[in-house]
């Protein structure tokens, strides 16, 4: 069983439990997803299975879209609602002077990670030492906001839809437009909308994999994993060429110099290679061994 699995994550659930959930539906132990998700966050999760698995470093850089919710008024310890409130005050904003904020956020920028985050410093996770009480100063990182704008308004907090690059922090982001406001703010809930090519309309809960694998349908939920590379030019290897990839072995090509997707005759994804010089070497192999 190798492929791409698309999750629609619930509430509550951290995306470590997604994939030990789906080793027992699936009964795989090669699984693992790119893009965590805070355990507040729903939405679009991309899971990989098998021999997918070596293709989860390729999905980190995808860039992303969310629908956020933007709580004014109130700062919290972790930039959303499920911290501990530090400071409220009462949030008087026109929805005309939201927008122009939210225009001043597109672009490329440096944000500051939160305390709250995985991120090691020293060897030690950041919401290790901010759950000890402790805060430590964090390097600003580089992050594009390709897009950003106002989506309606529900229960008093505002809906945002961002598009971003990978490494924003959509709650660091929230607590930014609060304080550029003057009122703070937080986010009161996340959900990812896509990553990449591919959609949360396409996603599936583990119930429903759940119930396919019951019913011996599992592996045709799978996406085939040349469908993260389907920006990537391909070729089809002879039978004598896919015997030296099976091999390892570098290849003598015409093609001109970048990457391709290279594919057996009978149409199976072999794996991503990269020419230089008439040359052809495997960046990533993805059959069966």
């Amino acid at each position: 069983m190798n492929g791409i699995l698309l999750i629609d994550k619930e509430p509550d659930w951290t995306s470590s439990d997604v994939v030990a959930k789906l080793r027992g539906v699936l009964h795989e132990k090669r699984i693992g997803h790119s893009g965590t998700l805070d355990p507040m966050a729903t939405g679009l999760l991309v899971v990989f299975v098998g021999r997918a698995t070596r293709a989860a470093e390729f999905a980190g850089t995808h860039d992303k879209r969310y629908l956020a919710s933007l709580r004014l008024g109130t700062v919290t310890d972790t930039q959303d609602i499920t911290g501990n409130v530090i400071r409220t005050q009462p949030a008087v904003v026109s929805e005309r002077r939201l927008r122009e904020v939210l225009e001043s956020f597109r672009g490329e920028q440096l944000q500051i990670p939160p305390m709250y985050s995985a991120i090691k410093i020293r060897g030690r996770k950041l919401y290790e030492i901010a759950r000890s009480g402790g805060e430590v100063e964090r390097e600003p990182r580089p992050i594009r906001i390709n897009d950003i704008s106002l989506a309606g308004c529900s229960g008093g907090d505002w809906l945002l839809d961002i598009s971003c690059s990978k490494g924003t922090y959509v709650r660091t982001l929230c607590n930014d437009i609060g304080e550029r406001l003057g009122c703070g703010g937080c986010m009161s809930a996340l959900r990812r909308v896509s990553a990449g090519p591919f959609s949360v309309d396409d996603a599936l809960t583990i119930d429903e994999v759940r119930r396919a694998a019951g019913e011996g349908r599992a592996e045709k939920l799978l996406i085939g994993t040349d469908r993260l590379f389907e920006g990537t030019k391909k070729c089809t290897a002879s039978s004598a060429i896919e015997k030296k990839i099976r091999c390892g072995a570098e290849i003598k090509t015409g093609l001109p110099d970048g990457e391709y997707r290279v594919y057996s005759g009978n149409g199976d994804f072999l794996m991503l290679g990269r020419v230089a010089g008439g040359t052809m070497k495997t960046v990533k192999s993805f059959f069966e061994v």
